[in-house]
Formats: C-alpha cells, sequence, structure tokens
C-alpha cells in the first residue's frame, strides 16, 4: 500500500519490478509506459465498442460515418476520398459503401464534378447513428480521464502526440 504522497502502484509496477529482479541487465523502463498505454488502450477499445454496439454500428461503420459528419453539409465525399480518411484500400471501401448501402446509412449518386466519379452521402439515418454514438463515446472517454486535471490533460496529449510522431 502506498504511503501519503507516494503514487499509487498497480499491475505494472509489480511486472515491472519482477523484470527487474530477473533481468537486472534490461532496462525495462519502457514497460512502465506502453504497457499502461496497452491497458488504457484495451479499457478505451471496450468503450468504443459498446458505444457503436448501443447504435448498431460496427467500428468499421463508425470510421466512415464519421468521415462523412466530420467534412459538414452535404456530408458526401468520394469512395477514393473515404478510403483514405479511413486508411483502408479502395476494394474495401467498395465494400463497406455497399454495406452501408444496405442499412441506408449513406447513399450514392453521380459526382456532379466529374461525370466517371460517385459522391457517397450520409442519409439522416447514419448522421443519427453516428451523432449518437459520437455523444456517447465522448461521455465514456470524458469519464476514463475524470481523474486528470486539464492540464494534465493538455500535457499528455502533447507528449503522446510527440510520441506518434515517431511514426
Amino acid at each position: 500500500m502506498a504511503q501519503s504522497g507516494e503514487p499509487a502502484r498497480d499491475e505494472v509496477d509489480l511486472i515491472v519490478t519482477a523484470w527487474r529482479e530477473q533481468r537486472p541487465d534490461l532496462d525495462v523502463s519502457p514497460l512502465e509506459v506502453l504497457s499502461r498505454i496497452s491497458r488504457i488502450s484495451s479499457h478505451l477499445d471496450s468503450a468504443r465498442a459498446q458505444a457503436f454496439r448501443d447504435h448498431g454500428l460496427d467500428s468499421w461503420e463508425f470510421d466512415v460515418l464519421a468521415a462523412l459528419r466530420r467534412v459538414g453539409k452535404p456530408f458526401a465525399l468520394s469512395p477514393g476520398a473515404l478510403a483514405q480518411a479511413t486508411h483502408v484500400t479502395s476494394g474495401t471501401m467498395t465494400t463497406r459503401v455497399d454495406r452501408l448501402l444496405e442499412r441506408e446509412l449513406v447513399t450514392r449518386f453521380p459526382d456532379p464534378h466529374d461525370r466517371r466519379g460517385v459522391q457517397v452521402q450520409l442519409t439522416d439515418a447514419g448522421k443519427g447513428a453516428v451523432d449518437g454514438a459520437l455523444t456517447d463515446l465522448l461521455a465514456k472517454e470524458s469519464e476514463i480521464l475524470a481523474g486528470l486535471s486539464l492540464r494534465d490533460r493538455t500535457d499528455l496529449a502533447q507528449q503522446l502526440r510527440n510520441l506518434l510522431g515517431q511514426f
């Protein structure tokens, strides 16, 4: 148990301590950060999956609908722009758009600026689903971060931005 003023210990501390005893020849300090990020990621994945499920969406459906929602009215993009925004291949996006069309979450229409192209547009049902899922997700994410002050959140966001920049 932590003494007053000492930080609380968690499962990662136990793992790191054990590795330091068993492998004193290794610097196991990366585990102190990255194992915690991994555990947080697992909790976040569960919260996201639940928020999406509560609104009848899979995570990939949310990704596509969110990409359309973020561009603003008329909430439409080409399949190529959607593929780029969601980091999937054009073939994968074609399949995803077809499935979203079947569910009436998007529509497809000829691109008025390119006779060979099409645009994918969010329907009212798609907008309702993505907006509801986002609202629930942000509420859950706020709960996850509730133990951090605004300053700590800002500092952590910058540190994680720096770390992510390496990739």
